[in-house]
């Protein structure tokens, strides 16, 4: 009998689902911060350095740092800077949105230390003695711009402008110079030190004893401006070294928004299709609770104030593929005890409890590697690693708690008794339950494909491919970007198609010599161009400038310098080791040893795979890439897993004495998956082409690592990872004691 009270109530989760989701996604977008690669911006780390011998850099020199570069950017009008402590003596500033970035620049690490001198260069005043806040823009008797600034001490100030009354003319002069230390010639001398700036000489022609004083220069009135603002900010504590910085046009982040966005819709637009075709009822359940996983993860983005970066977006719609994962595995388990004969809400039954323990493991190892790339990574991965760990998180809710709820209303509502069509399995598939017992397994399409048989054949293509692999890092190496390498590295983007000739001769104009330059786009309209060596900010600045009135888009610009980049490279090392160690450990626990040690040789065949791809076509190695290894590492397992689960399962079921056993065993379990294991990367694979063809230039690299390390990732769960499985653990069997048993002989009998 047909429960209706279950279809109404899961018509009503529908509507209540809709209807929250319908009325709240646009204040949820709307609310939603973006990166300054998404809106455009400027991003710097610097390392921080005692600003005069003795000094130290220390948590209070670190904190007031920060609060002066707070006030700093406040006066750039930036609504949400983020300014960071990193380390002991780092501090990463990030200006979303702003749009005078050299103006930014500038603002940031000039000292804005101002001196009072006389003309033998003797300090007699500076900027301690200003009242703080107390500087503004004013005019003087001509209606010039000029700097009001208002003193602590008077009677300090007429003894200042007696001594230099005294001296007499020509020497009668008070001198004020900005950003100033230990004296003309010895600051000048310091290598990478730019000289002081010359504000004011005024002729000292009587005594002064007040505390209004005027500094009158040749200002326009946004540079008197300015430089009351940084005198109000006040000077900072130490000395700033820029050692990394990133900046982003906002047409490029427009631009970058508008095609992932784009390419994120046709991807999730891909798998709705394809899991609706494929598993019917179950399939739409799945689009229900994948359009739950987007708004949910969008949503707890909002909730942590989260800002969402192109990595992040990929993350997202990365998301979406894996959190189907968790579906098929349901769905497929469901089907083969659909097959076996037995009634739809007994196959929902089993199919539920079977697949949890797998979907809980898989997902699992994916979140160790975002751990590790959060820990590891720099801002932008860090985003791309907090989206992708909170997608997996919501993703194993609304797949299966959310999948289990919704299909659980139809199925125990009675009315898909007797209709198998449903969930996509034939009439024709279904054995008869009274010719099955519990060692009965359902035949599948591939039964004919041996893996085990070829096993030596895959051993020999995988050692071929890392000869290879070897062969071509010893000779053509990878091509390190700026990340790693250090330097500068310049994206230029233009309405008309560009050339490599008319790219150095503008470069030229400017007196800057690229190591390379690079087209990439559909029209080869964006060209990148590295620098060895990091251009110093004047040179940016003038080359942002050239290039915006050349092009009408203003360059993305990075510079690494040679300490970060080691740094970057050790980083990213460390992260692949300990993601590596952290899932043999938890292979280790859930399973075996044996199984652990072979399924992280054949993750780090996989990266070794993209590593191999990347050196043979010379495309950049950055950031991203070791985001995309590390995100390969975390999910590729997953298909093993599925594997190794079911290898477990039919041992529970059979007596192994041989190694012939293993390798029926194993067979069976690769026969029985496969159709899961391909359908489960297939999905992931529609979001990260749709992100190829119609993603941003910005992560295509990222992209293509991931297509090559899903590929591998198939290729190695099926023939790498439990043919040496097989080999370890026929060891442990007494090998010639025992008859061999033939496959005949270990057929299920009915």
């Amino acid at each position: 009998m047909v429960k209706r009270s279950r279809i109404v109530a899961f018509f009503l989760l529908l509507l209540l689902l809709g209807g929250t989701m319908g009325t709240t996604i646009q204040g949820i977008l709307h609310n939603m911060k973006l990166g300054l690669d998404l809106q455009g911006g400027f991003e710097v780390l610097y390392e921080v350095k005692p600003a005069k011998k003795g000094d130290k850099v220390d948590k209070h020199a670190l904190v007031s740092t920060v609060s002066a570069l707070n006030k700093r950017v406040n006066v750039l009008g930036v609504s949400e800077p983020n300014i960071q402590i990193e380390g002991n003596n780092r501090i990463r500033v990030q200006l979303a949105g702003i749009k005078d970035q050299n103006k930014a620049r500038e603002i940031l690490s000039t000292q804005a230390k101002l001196t009072f001198r006389d003309v033998h260069d003797h300090v007699l005043m500076d900027g301690s003695d200003l009242v703080q806040g107390g500087a503004k823009l004013s005019f003087d008797e001509n209606g010039k711009p000029s700097v009001s600034i208002k003193l602590k001490d008077a009677d300090k100030f007429k003894k200042v402008t007696e001594k230099v009354y005294k001296m007499g003319a020509p020497n009668n002069l008070l001198v004020i110079w900005l950003d100033f230390k230990d004296g003309v010639d010895s600051y000048a001398k310091e290598a990478g030190k730019a000289k002081p700036k010359f504000i004011s000489a005024a002729a000292v022609n009587q005594v002064f004893d007040q505390t209004d004083v005027s500094i009158v220069g040749n200002f326009t009135v946004n540079e008197a401006k300015q430089l009351a603002d940084l005198l109000n900010a006040g000077a900072l504590p130490v000395e700033l070294k820029e050692i990394y910085s990133t900046s982003v046009g906002a047409q490029f982040g427009e631009n970058a928004l508008q095609k992932t966005v784009f390419a994120g819709i046709v991807g999730i637009a891909a798998i709705f299709l394809f899991m609706i075709l494929f598993y019917r009822l179950p399939g739409v359940i799945a689009v229900i609770t994948l359009s739950a996983y987007l708004y949910l993860t969008m949503l707890i983005f909002d909730w942590m104030n989260g800002v969402l970066t192109l990595p992040g977006i990929a993350a997202l719609i990365l998301g979406a593929g894996m959190a189907v994962d968790a579906n098929i595995i349901t769905y497929e388990r469901i089907k083969e005890e659909i097959k076996l004969g037995k009634s739809i809400m007994s196959a929902y039954r089993t199919g539920i409890k079977g697949s949890f323990a797998t979907i809980f493991d898989a997902n699992i190892t994916t979140i160790i590697a975002g751990v590790v790339l959060f820990i590891y990574g720099t801002s932008s991965v860090k985003g791309f690693a907090t989206t992708l760990i909170i997608s997996i998180l919501v993703s194993f809710i609304t797949a299966v708690y959310g999948t289990r709820l919704l299909l659980s209303l139809l199925v125990y509502s009675r009315v898909l008794n007797n209709k198998p069509g449903y969930f996509g399995v034939k009439k024709s598939e279904i054995l008869n339950i009274a010719e099955t017992n519990e060692h009965t397994e359902v035949p599948t399409k591939f039964d004919r494909l041996d893996f085990v048989k070829h096993s030596k054949k895959f051993f020999l293509l995988s050692g071929a491919l890392t000869v290879l692999g070897i062969v071509a890092l010893l000779t053509m190496k990878l091509n390190p970007s700026i990340d790693f390498a250090s330097g500068t590295r310049v994206e230029v983007m233009s309405h008309s198609p560009l050339n490599v000739q008319q790219l150095e001769d503008e470069f030229k104009k400017l007196n800057l010599e690229p190591k390379d330059i690079v087209l990439s786009g559909n029209k080869k309209q964006i060209g990148v161009a590295r620098f060895i060596g990091v251009l110093n900010k004047k040179e940016i600045s003038e080359l942002k400038s050239h290039f915006k009135q050349q092009y009408g888009f203003e360059p993305n610009v990075s510079t690494v310098s040679p300490t970060v980049g080691k740094e970057l490279a050790r980083n990213a090392f460390i992260a692949v080791l300990i993601s590596s160690i952290g899932i043999i450990i938890y292979v280790t626990i859930r399973f075996e040893m044996y199984m652990a040690l072979a399924a992280i040789i054949a993750l780090l065949h996989d990266a070794f795979i993209i590593i191999t791809f990347f050196s043979l076509t010379r495309l950049e190695v950055d950031l991203t890439f070791i985001a995309a290894v590390l995100t390969i590492i975390g999910y590729s397992i997953n298909d093993t897993i599925v594997t190794f689960d079911r290898i477990r399962d039919l041992m529970k079921k059979r007596k192994v004495k041989t190694v012939d056993d293993l390798k029926y065993i194993v067979n069976r379990a690769l026969q029985q998956t496969l159709t899961r294991s391909i359908n489960t990367v297939l999905t992931v694979i529609f979001t990260v082409v749709a992100l190829l063809i119609f993603g941003s230039e910005a992560i295509r690299n990222f992209n293509l690592a991931l297509l090559v390390g899903l590929v591998s990732g198939v290729y190695s769960s099926l023939c790498i990872a439990s043919q040496l499985w097989i080999i370890w653990k026929g060891k442990q069997l007494k090998k010639g004691k025992v008859k061999k048993r033939t496959e005949k002989d270990l057929e299920p009998q009915v």
